[in-house]
């Protein structure tokens, strides 16, 4: 979806109607901070005070508008919605939505917390939900409570996420660990990922995707739709055909790492190749 420039929009800080949830949206997107503003306008319970494109913007409104309700929008340029939450701390924060595109970890955190959040795209029932949960949060004056999960979550946050050291393989009615940091490499298998880890290889039922997002992206690269390596046992890196790359593990085995997941490996690396 196209960025527009970030704009904000101004209201005077006037107490909203009686009984009426004085709304701040958040979004760098035109078209989210539209279509939040289009279901918004439809609830006679709320008041939309006012509307921003940028961190910076956000944290100014909260500091005038001191709204009820707040829709953040996690990934921003500039400051993102976390940054916002610590420039104006747990304190001093209204009731929060977080809207998000893709940040799997930030989901997990918020479960954990019990703080709602809009996956986009979202429907206009799931929006219903995360707007009566905030409700029932506000009219219950909850104030204390949500401060102190939103403290919690920028701890969990600061931390950085969690992942495995260990994964479990179960094999001929046998179950078994095996460190994550002893894989060499995978590769996809049907249904199943086979782990290499030295001269043996294991099957684990499990997606590609799915075993990305628990190995660390420090550590675990993803170098071709069906192969994710250790970057520890990479050896030497030869050019290939047609941008790709030639990956020679310490063991001797060949991959290729493909033109469309070049780059990452760019940035791990620190330089050109």
């Amino acid at each position: 979806m196209p960025k527009s420039s970030p704009v904000v929009s101004r209201m005077p800080a006037l107490p909203g109607e009686r009984g009426k949830i004085r709304a701040l949206i958040m979004d760098d997107e035109h078209l989210a901070r539209k279509k939040l503003r289009t279901l918004l306008e439809r609830e006679p319970e709320v008041e939309i005070i006012g509307e921003c494109g940028s961190g910076a913007q956000a944290v100014s409104l909260i500091q005038e508008q001191a709204p009820d309700l707040l829709f953040l929008d996690v990934q921003m340029p500039g400051l993102d919605g976390f940054d916002v939450l610590k420039a104006v701390g747990a304190g001093q924060m209204p009731v929060v939505i977080f809207v998000t595109a893709y940040d799997q970890y930030a989901l997990r955190a918020f479960e954990v917390h019990a703080i709602d959040y809009l996956l986009k795209p979202f429907d206009r029932d799931r929006f219903q939900t995360a707007l009566e949960r905030a409700r029932t949060q506000i009219q219950g004056k909850q104030s204390h409570d949500l401060n102190q999960r939103l403290l919690d979550l920028l701890k969990g946050l600061k931390a950085g996420p969690k992942y495995p050291e260990r994964l479990v393989v179960k094999s001929a009615g046998r179950v078994f660990f095996l460190k994550a940091e002893e894989i060499d490499w995978v590769e996809a298998a049907d249904n199943y990922v086979r782990l290499h880890v030295g001269g043996e290889a294991h099957l684990l039922r499990e997606t590609m995707s799915g075993l990305e997002a628990n190995l660390d992206p420090a550590q675990f690269l993803r170098v071709h739709r069906s192969t994710i390596v250790n970057l520890e046992r990479i050896k030497e890196l030869k050019p290939w055909f047609h941008g790709e790359y030639l990956i020679i593990m310490r063991d001797g085995t060949q991959l290729t790492l493909s033109r469309s997941y070049r780059e990452r490996l760019h940035e791990l690396l620190g330089k050109s190749f």
